[in-house]
C-alpha cells in the first residue's frame, strides 16, 4: 500500500512526463524496450523509473541496478533520483559496467582464483605488459605492432573469447593467440585484470558458479540498462544472466546512435531485444526537446537511408528554426576561418559565448587546423580527447605508488616508480626482480626483502632496493588507517615526489598543481571505510573517460570527434570535413569495394551515417555542414568531394551563409566520383587552364569578381579571385561554377 505522500510524489513525478514517457515509467513487471530518439529525455525517463519504483515500493533501493556506459551518466543520474525520493537513493547500485563488475568481484574474487586486491591495467599498462609479452616471445614490435594486438585481444575479450577460443586459420592467428595468452600470465603474475577481463571475469563467475549467480539475482530484481545499442557480447551476456529468473530488464536505447561497433558494440542486441523476450512491452520515445524542427528534418533525410532500422521520426513543439547551413571551402584553413567567423558574427549578433560553440569532425588529425586559426584569433577552445589528465607523468608516477602499495604483485607499477625520484636502481636491476618474481611467483615486495638472493642484482642496488620497500611499508603500514586524501599526502611526503617535481620551472608548477587535482579528487572518497574508500578511489581513477573529465560549464569552443560527443549538446555545432574519404571514412568505402552485396545494419557504412547522424542531432539552434575543395590530412594535400550524406538532404532544408560558397553538387553519381578520386592521381590528360589574370567572372554565390592569379597543377586549375563584394577567395577552376 502507498502511503499518501509517496503518492504526491509519484503524481509529482508523473505530471513532468509526456505520455509514453510516462507509460515506459510506470511499466509493471516484465521486460520493457525503449526506443528514445536522440535528445527525447532518456535519462530522465530512466531517472524517473527508478523513482517510481522506489516510491511505489516495488524495490527497495539496494536490490535494484541500473547501468550507464560513463561515469558522468551514473553521476547525474544518482544525483537526479536522490532529487526525486532522497537519501535513500545512496544505497542503489548506479554505475557503469566495469564499475560494478569491479564491486562484485572484489567481493567474489576467491571464486574464480584473482585476488581481491587485483589492480586495473589502463591502456599504457597494457601496452608496457605487451612490449614485455612481445621480448619475452621474441616477436618483432615493428612486424607485430602493440595497438593491433591490443585492440585484436580486446575484441576477443569483449565476444568472451579466451586464448584457446582463437581460431587458428594462419600463422597471425597462432601469434595471436601465443601473445594473448602471454599477456595473461603476465596479469595474473601481477595481481591485474584490464577493463575486458572485469566483464569477462564476472561473466566466468556467473556461468560457473550457480551459488553466486542466484545471489546476485536475488539481489537485483530489477535491471536497467542505458545506451543499450552499445553493449558489446560480454555485456549482453551478463544483463541476461542477471535477468533471466525475475525478467524485470528495462533497456533504453537509440539504434540510430550504435556508433562504437569498434570496441565490439552489436547493435543486433537493441534490434533482436524482443527475440530474446518477445512478450516485451515496446515504448518509443519521438517528441524532442533540444533540437529545432529544421535541424531534425535535415538528420531523419540522412538516417532515413539506413537499412535495418527500427523507424521512428522525432519531433518538436519548437517548429521551423535556422536552416541547416552548408558551405564548401577551398582547403581546411579556410574551413577553419569560416567557422572563426561565424563564432565571432554570432557573438556579436546574437549574443552568445564562447562555450555555446562546438566543433564536430571525424578523426583527432583534423584538430589542427582549427588550433591554429583560433589560436591566431585568440578565440578561447577546449580540445576534448588531447592529453588527459590521467595520462600525464606525475598523476601516473603518484597512482603507480597507490596500486603498489595496494597490490605489491604489480610489476608493472613496480617498473615505473622505483626510479620516482632517482635512487640508482637501473633497469638491470628492475629486470632481475621482475624476472625473479615471475619465476618464484611472489610479491615483489617479499623479494626485496633479501634481494642478495636475486640473481642478476648488483650489489649497488641491494641497499637502494631496502630503502625503497622500507619507504612502501611505510605507506603500507597506513593503508585501513588513513583516508584516501590523507594516503595521497603520505605518499607524496615519503617519497618526496614534491621536490621532484618543484624544479622551478612553469612545467613544474603544473605538475604540482596536477597532483594537488589528484588529491582533490581523493578527497571525494574520504566519507567512506579508509578501505573501500581506496579501493573505489584506484577504481575510479582507472574507469575514467575523457567525457567523464569534460567541464560543460567551462568557457572556450570546444573541439571533439563525433565519437566522443555523444550525450552532449551545444546551441551551435559545425560538422567539418564532411567528405568521402572522411566521413564516411576510408574504412567504410574499402568494405563497399570489397563486398558491394554488404547491405545490412552492422556494416561500416551504415555506422558511418549513424555517426552522421548523432553530430547533426547535438546541435539545439543552429547547424553548420562544411565540405572542402582540397584537404591536406595526413601529410598530403589531395582533392576532396563532398560527402554522399550531403546530397541525401534535400536542398529545401539548406541555407548558404553569406560570402561563402554553396555545396556544389555532384557532376556525377557517387560511383562514377569514387572512380574518379582513385584514378585521379593519374588523369589520363592534364587540366587546361580556362581562366587568366584580369577575367571578369561570375559566381552564383559570390558575384562578379576578377581573376587576380591561374595556377595550373597536375590535377586542377586553381583560382585566385578578387569578388567586388565578398572578398579575395581561392576557387577550383575545375569544381566552381564560374562563368567569363
Amino acid at each position: 500500500m502507498v502511503s499518501d505522500s509517496a503518492q504526491a510524489q509519484i503524481d509529482a513525478l508523473l505530471a513532468r512526463l509526456n505520455p509514453p514517457q510516462q507509460e515506459a515509467v510506470t511499466h509493471g513487471e516484465g521486460p520493457l524496450l525503449i526506443f528514445a530518439g536522440a535528445g527525447s529525455g532518456k535519462t530522465r525517463v530512466l531517472t524517473a523509473r527508478i523513482a517510481y519504483l522506489i516510491a511505489s515500493h516495488r524495490v527497495w533501493p539496494d536490490r535494484l541496478l541500473a547501468v550507464t556506459f560513463t561515469n558522468k551518466a551514473a553521476r547525474e543520474m544518482r544525483g537526479r533520483v536522490e532529487a526525486l525520493v532522497g537519501e535513500v537513493a545512496q544505497k542503489m547500485w548506479v554505475g557503469t559496467f566495469h564499475w560494478t563488475a569491479v564491486r562484485i568481484l572484489r567481493r567474489e574474487a576467491q571464486r574464480i582464483g584473482i585476488v581481491s586486491s587485483f589492480v586495473i591495467f589502463d591502456e599504457d599498462d597494457t601496452r608496457a605488459a605487451l612490449r614485455r609479452v612481445l621480448d619475452e616471445l621474441k616477436l618483432d614490435p615493428k612486424r607485430y605492432p602493440i595497438g593491433s594486438l591490443s585492440n585484436a585481444i580486446s575484441q576477443a575479450k569483449s565476444e568472451l573469447k579466451r586464448p584457446a577460443d582463437i581460431p587458428n586459420r594462419s600463422y597471425q592467428d597462432e601469434v595471436l593467440r601465443r601473445v594473448y595468452d602471454s599477456y595473461q600470465e603476465v596479469l595474473r603474475r601481477s595481481g591485474g585484470l584490464d577493463f575486458d577481463d572485469l566483464l569477462m571475469k564476472l561473466a566466468e563467475l556467473f556461468s560457473t558458479d550457480a551459488e553466486a549467480l542466484a545471489k546476485w539475482r536475488d539481489r537485483f530484481r530489477h535491471v536497467l540498462v542505458d545506451e543499450y545499442q552499445d553493449t558489446n557480447r560480454a555485456q549482453y551476456v551478463l544483463v541476461n544472466l542477471l535477468a533471466a529468473e525475475h525478467r524485470n530488464v528495462a533497456v533504453v536505447g537509440d539504434d540510430d546512435q550504435s556508433i562504437y561497433r569498434f570496441r565490439g558494440a552489436d547493435i543486433r542486441n537493441i534490434l533482436e531485444f524482443r527475440k530474446d523476450y518477445p512478450d516485451a512491452h515496446v515504448v518509443h520515445l519521438e517528441q524532442n526537446y533540444r533540437s529545432s524542427q529544421a535541424i531534425l528534418d535535415t538528420a531523419y533525410s540522412v538516417i532515413r537511408s539506413n537499412p535495418e532500422r527500427a523507424p521512428k521520426r522525432l519531433w518538436t513543439e519548437r517548429a521551423g528554426g535556422e536552416k541547416v547551413v552548408a558551405t564548401q571551402a577551398y582547403n581546411e584553413v579556410e574551413e577553419a576561418e569560416f567557422v572563426a567567423d561565424e563564432i565571432e558574427r554570432l557573438r556579436k549578433t546574437e549574443n552568445r559565448g564562447y562555450s555555446d560553440f562546438a566543433v564536430l569532425y571525424r578523426t583527432n588529425a583534423q584538430s589542427r587546423a582549427f588550433e591554429d586559426v583560433l589560436a591566431r584569433r585568440r578565440i578561447p577552445y577546449r580540445l576534448v580527447g588531447g592529453v588527459r589528465f590521467w595520462e600525464r607523468r606525475e598523476v601516473k608516477d603518484l597512482v603507480a605508488y597507490i596500486r603498489f602499495c595496494f597490490n605489491p604483485r604489480d610489476a608493472l607499477s613496480f617498473s615505473r616508480i622505483v626510479s620516482v625520484p632517482s635512487r640508482k636502481i637501473g633497469n638491470v636491476t628492475v629486470d632481475a626482480v621482475n624476472s625473479f618474481a615471475r619465476d618464484s611467483d611472489a610479491d615483489i615486495l617479499s623479494i626485496l626483502s633479501e634481494p642478495r638472493r636475486v640473481p642478476g642484482v648488483p650489489k649497488t642496488a641491494i641497499g637502494p632496493l631496502q630503502g625503497f620497500r622500507a619507504q612502501i611499508e611505510s605507506v603500507r603500514a597506513t593503508m585501513g588507517v588513513l583516508r584516501p586524501s590523507e594516503l595521497v599526502d603520505h605518499v607524496i611526503e615519503v617519497m618526496d615526489l614534491r621536490r621532484h617535481y618543484l624544479d622551478g620551472t612553469p612545467q613544474g608548477e603544473a605538475r604540482i598543481e596536477n597532483l594537488n587535482e589528484l588529491r582533490g579528487l581523493a578527497e571525494s572518497f574520504d566519507d567512506r571505510d579508509p578501505v573501500q574508500g581506496l579501493e573505489d578511489f584506484l577504481a575510479e581513477v582507472a574507469l575514467v573517460s575523457d567525457v567523464d573529465a569534460y567541464d560543460e560549464n567551462g568557457e572556450g569552443a570546444t573541439l571533439i570527434t563525433l565519437h566522443m560527443v555523444k550525450g552532449l549538446e551545444f546551441p551551435v555545432v559545425f560538422m567539418v570535413g564532411m567528405e568521402e574519404g572522411l566521413l564516411p571514412h576510408q574504412r567504410a568505402l574499402d568494405e563497399r569495394e570489397e563486398n558491394p552485396s554488404a547491405v545490412g545494419a552492422a556494416t561500416e557504412m551504415a555506422e558511418e551515417r549513424r555517426l552522421c547522424y548523432v553530430g547533426m542531432t547535438r546541435a539545439k539552434d543552429r547547424l553548420y555542414l562544411s565540405c572542402a575543395f582540397r584537404r591536406h590530412l595526413y601529410g598530403r594535400s589531395q582533392p576532396a568531394f563532398p560527402s554522399r550524406f550531403l546530397t541525401d538532404i534535400p536542398q529545401s532544408l539548406l541555407g548558404t551563409p553569406r560570402g561563402s560558397a554553396p555545396v556544389a553538387p555532384p557532376r556525377q553519381g557517387y560511383k562514377e566520383r569514387y572512380i574518379e578520386r582513385q584514378v585521379e592521381a593519374a588523369p589520363v590528360a592534364p587540366p587546361v587552364q580556362r581562366f587568366a589574370s584580369g577575367d571578369r567572372v561570375q559566381h552564383p554565390a559570390f558575384g562578379p569578381g576578377t581573376v587576380v592569379k591561374s595556377t595550373l597543377t597536375r590535377t586542377d586549375e586553381e583560382l585566385v579571385i578578387k569578388f567586388d563584394r565578398a572578398g579575395l577567395k581561392i576557387l577550383s577552376g575545375m569544381l566552381a561554377p564560374l562563368t567569363k
